[in-house]
């Protein structure tokens, strides 16, 4: 990877950062199997979108959405939000070398306020931080990634967006990014063809940015 030209990180947050990917999928399944979907895989469908899309598309009626908007809240408040292995000394490491860096997540404002209660120096890592409440159209669609490389100062093909899932790998990889799959959520072979490079966690980043 070239980055002797000026460069920046686009994360998202959710399996790349923080390990919690586990604990929304048995959360999703819960919830299709109360409200059913009749979606096989709903709860993997799913990863990357935003709230509103999830509501909108799996369950129009308005007194559900309202029961799974209630449960969503519950579960994110009393949930933890872990790093991944190395990940705090990693941001450390970027904001040491004065590289520029955004969260890109489809997560709203709620979910962000629950995890700067217990990481209250989460957001000092970051120049920008890109939630669902601030786009219109929800990964697989670029808008997100345009956004975060924007507030950055450049433009996205001068960005590596690091995803997990495959609605924010097609979004990496839609907006003219460098796209750097993580295979925490799903299978290296799962996510090859979306993504320029595949790791496994930021140890492996590291070496792609020549750190």
């Amino acid at each position: 990877m070239n980055t002797d030209k000026p460069f920046g990180l686009l994360f998202d947050l959710d399996g790349v950062l923080i390990d919690t990917e586990s604990v929304y999928t048995s959360f999703w399944q819960a919830i299709n199997h109360r409200f059913p979907t009749g979606v096989d895989g709903f709860e993997y469908i799913i990863k990357g979108s935003n709230l509103n899309e999830i509501l909108s598309n799996f369950f129009p009626d308005a007194t559900v959405q309202g029961k799974v908007v209630d449960m969503l809240n519950e579960f994110q408040r009393g949930m933890r939000y872990d790093y991944f292995a190395g990940v705090p000394e990693f941001l450390a490491d970027i904001n040491r070398r004065g590289i520029p860096c955004a969260v890109v997540t489809s997560s709203d404002n709620r979910k962000m306020e629950a995890l700067a209660g217990q990481h209250p120096d989460f957001a000092s890592h970051f120049q920008a931080i890109v939630t669902g409440d601030m786009i219109t159209r929800a990964k697989p669609d670029p808008e997100c990634y345009h956004l975060g490389a924007r507030l950055l100062g450049l433009e996205a093909e001068q960005c590596y967006v690091f995803e997990d899932s495959l609605n924010g790998l097609r979004a990496g990889m839609a907006s003219g990014a460098t796209v750097i799959g993580l295979a925490t959520t799903l299978p290296a072979e799962e996510i090859a063809p979306y993504c320029h490079h595949i790791i496994n966690n930021v140890y492996e980043a590291r070496a792609l940015l020549k750190f």
